[in-house]
């Protein structure tokens, strides 16, 4: 008798990368593919995948999870409730946040954080470290260290009263991004611009969530990318700005990356399918649906669509931020608050994927090539995850998710795995859903019932990669009346 050459077979089922579809078997052996063939085997075990794409696990590398905001709220999500539902939604790894607070110790604020992760993680995962706190021995002695360790990206806010870094301590972490080979992630909006508009807004009575979109004026976001990326081209190193919700500033980053600038840039579902007026709702509902930047307007969804097909953002992630609608949340100041007393964020890790399948590939925009390097290959490049993640190719991890193009799904609060209690997106009906779910070669999820253990992701060790790297273009070897300042770094 022929003794198994694989432990699973996938077979029958059409394969999609960035660049090809075709039908294929794929065999795992251990936790990596092993062979991508036809009429591979034998096997163990088989799933027959007939009739569904086989894609890559997605990579959703902007989510907030078991997070202490600096108002000190912590979201809804554990590690296992998080992961839990993006394993649902066809997701396989997640890069989220370990969040230094002022006079936190950012070693001590890391370990927290894996602490959590190994206890409840289902799917493998990475941290940004956020950084709000820039002392001397932040910058010179805890992000070298940390960066070795595998932890290859920072995060800033350019905004927040309680996060918010001002550009000269800026640039002191833009340098040390650049000499300990890391990426330099921001939260970009002009502070100064929100604080004016809120403090109006309120002394005039307007208090209603619907004024949240209004608080943060759109030049606030253009004004604050060309100030990063100016500061990020003073000392050469490639930054990645975090969920674009304006068409002026999609034009920025495509101007700054027709210079040659190394600037990244990705936006979320909320942007592509929100607009402002979401949150304007009877009473305190429009809280739901606030999150930070707000969504905009239809010709900003379209300008994003576009920004997306050229290349110009090269990610789209989730941004996931759960916070409850009730007083452990959304209504942690009282049952009516103000605006700028509601915690900013939305529950998306799950729905990440099927909204954007259904737009993409159910519906032609785009098509499922472009959807697997957006939300699975690409972000796996950008944070050094690739090959071993975000890609299905002989010697990857065997992250793999089999999606029915044909099953149709009206989205609805109830059949959430998160913890926030509701989805901004209930009511809008779905084509296509992840219907099986791989990490690592084993099945996660299936026949709509989870069989993993808590604890069972792996950390992701990861250096910058080669998106980190300095282009070797100081902006004073491009102006010489700059040089000078080439001599400070």
């Amino acid at each position: 008798m022929t003794e198994p050459a694989y432990d699973l077979i996938i077979r029958g089922g059409r394969v999609a990368t960035t660049t090809d579809t075709f039908e294929a078997d794929i065999a795992i052996s251990g936790e990596t593919i092993a062979a991508i063939g036809r009429g591979l085997g034998p096997a163990k075990r088989e799933i027959n995948a007939r009739g569904k794409y086989v894609l890559p696990g997605g990579v959703d590398s902007h989510c907030h999870i078991e997070q202490l905001s600096a108002a000190g709220i912590v979201n809804a999500d554990t590690f296992e409730s998080a992961t839990t539902s993006a394993a649902f939604g066809g997701t396989t790894s997640v890069i989220s946040f370990a969040a230094q607070h002022v006079g936190m110790q950012l070693p001590q604020v890391v370990e927290e954080y894996h602490a959590l992760a190994r206890k409840g993680a289902v799917i493998d995962y990475a941290f940004h470290m956020i950084v709000a706190d820039p002392t001397k021995e932040t910058l010179e002695r805890d992000l070298p260290a940390l960066i070795r360790q595998g932890h290859g990206s920072i995060k800033i806010f350019m905004t927040y009263d309680r996060l918010k870094i001002d550009d000269e301590p800026l640039l002191d972490i833009l340098v040390a991004a650049r000499e300990g080979g890391a990426m330099l992630c921001a939260h970009a909006e002009n502070h100064g611009i929100i604080s004016w508009m809120v403090k109006r807004l309120l002394a005039r009575g307007y208090t209603a969530p619907k004024y949240h979109a209004i608080s943060h004026a759109r030049f606030s976001e253009a004004e604050a990318f060309n100030r990063l990326i100016g500061m990020a081209a003073l000392v050469d190193q490639p930054i990645m700005i975090f969920h674009v919700s304006t068409a002026e500033g999609a034009k920025v980053i495509r101007d700054a990356r027709g210079q040659g600038l190394k600037v990244f840039a990705e936006t979320c579902p909320q942007y592509l399918f929100m607009t402002a007026e979401d949150l304007d709702k009877p009473g305190i509902e429009g809280a739901k649906w606030m999150c930070s930047p707000p969504p905009r307007r239809a010709p900003d969804q379209e300008a994003l669509w576009q920004a997306l097909s050229l290349g110009d953002l090269q990610t789209i992630s989730s941004d996931h931020a759960p916070y409850r609608f009730d007083e452990t949340g959304k209504l942690r100041a009282g049952p009516n608050p103000n605006f700028k007393q509601i915690a900013n964020g939305l529950p998306g890790l799950e729905l990440r994927l099927p909204l954007l399948f259904d737009a993409m590939v159910s519906k032609g925009r785009l098509g499922l090539n472009k959807f697997v390097e957006l939300t699975a290959t690409a972000p796996a490049k950008v944070y050094n995850l690739h090959p071993k993640k975000g890609a299905i190719a002989i010697g990857a991890d065997a992250d793999i998710a089999l999606w029915d193009p044909d099953k149709r799904v009206t989205i609805a609060d109830a059949d959430m795995h998160d913890l926030a209690g509701y989805t901004p997106f209930a009511g809008r009906s779905v084509q296509g859903w992840p219907v099986t779910v791989l990490s690592r070669g084993r099945v996660i999820v299936d026949g709509g019932k989870l069989s993993v253990q808590p604890g069972s992701g792996q950390f992701l060790a990861r250096s910058g990669g080669e998106a980190a790297k300095p282009t070797g273009r100081l902006v004073a070897d491009m102006d010489p009346e700059q040089n000078f300042g080439a001599t400070l770094l």
